[in-house]
């Protein structure tokens, strides 16, 4: 009798496809506005069309893309308003992330914490330092997320930051010397609350931090929207 054996589990192309298209949104490959063809896209990734089709239709359900009926398919676009709306949402998602967070937190977190904030001071003179940047900022705000143990409010959270990542793509400069300073004092007192074990004053400086850091973009944003009409 030939023993027994698990099944292997085989990832379905369509996966495959989606997490390729979501990086490639991510990443800038595709920028806001651009037009995605199914068949190109298809020939490029060596697939038929159908899981493409099947990948568009995850993302636009993310709402990572716009698929207009008659017209296309295109990477979305956010407006400013779109921005604040999704920063209330996830500054009430990360604060409550925070409670948990703070109350858990390990040597390790709390290492990688720290790490995160010492390398966020340093200086963002050039493009390849400020999408370094931006990528460390974005690990140190899901590592407070992580760090609460809630794998359903992770998801959320995630979603909501890919929608804030495109939105950023827009913005391709680097912050002003003065709105960097103000993100790293901001960036210590968490650490400080947080090696405190201080959970209201973590979720205070958390909460203070996001809102400005929410009107600071939908501002970006809506200055360059007026400099392009």
């Amino acid at each position: 009798m030939p023993p027994k054996l698990k099944r292997i589990r085989r990832e379905r192309a369509s996966d495959s496809v989606f997490e390729a298209l979501r990086q490639g949104i991510l990443s800038r490959a595709f920028q806001p506005g651009s037009r995605l063809d199914v068949k190109a896209l298809a020939d490029q990734l060596g697939v038929s069309p159908t899981p493409v089709k099947d990948a568009l239709n995850r993302l636009a359900v993310e709402g990572l893309v716009d698929i207009r009926p008659r017209n296309g398919t295109f990477v979305a676009e956010f407006e400013p308003q779109d921005v604040a709306e999704t920063f209330e949402i996830r500054r009430a998602l990360e604060c409550l992330a925070a409670e948990r967070m703070v109350e858990r937190v390990t040597p390790e977190l709390l290492a990688r914490f720290r790490g995160l904030v010492e390398a966020l001071d340093r200086p963002v003179d050039d493009e390849p330092s400020r999408v370094e940047h931006e990528r460390r900022n974005n690990e140190l705000h899901l590592s407070i997320v992580e760090g609460s143990g809630n794998r359903r409010l992770l998801e959320l959270y995630r979603s909501l930051n890919a929608h804030l990542t495109i939105a950023r793509i827009h913005r391709r400069r680097r912050p002003d010397a003065g709105r960097l300073e103000q993100e790293r004092r901001e960036h210590r007192a968490l650490l400080g609350a947080l090696e405190a074990r201080d959970v209201r004053r973590f979720v205070e400086v958390l909460d203070r931090h996001i809102r400005r850091g929410g009107q600071a973009l939908a501002g970006d944003l809506a200055q360059s929207a007026a400099a392009s009409a």
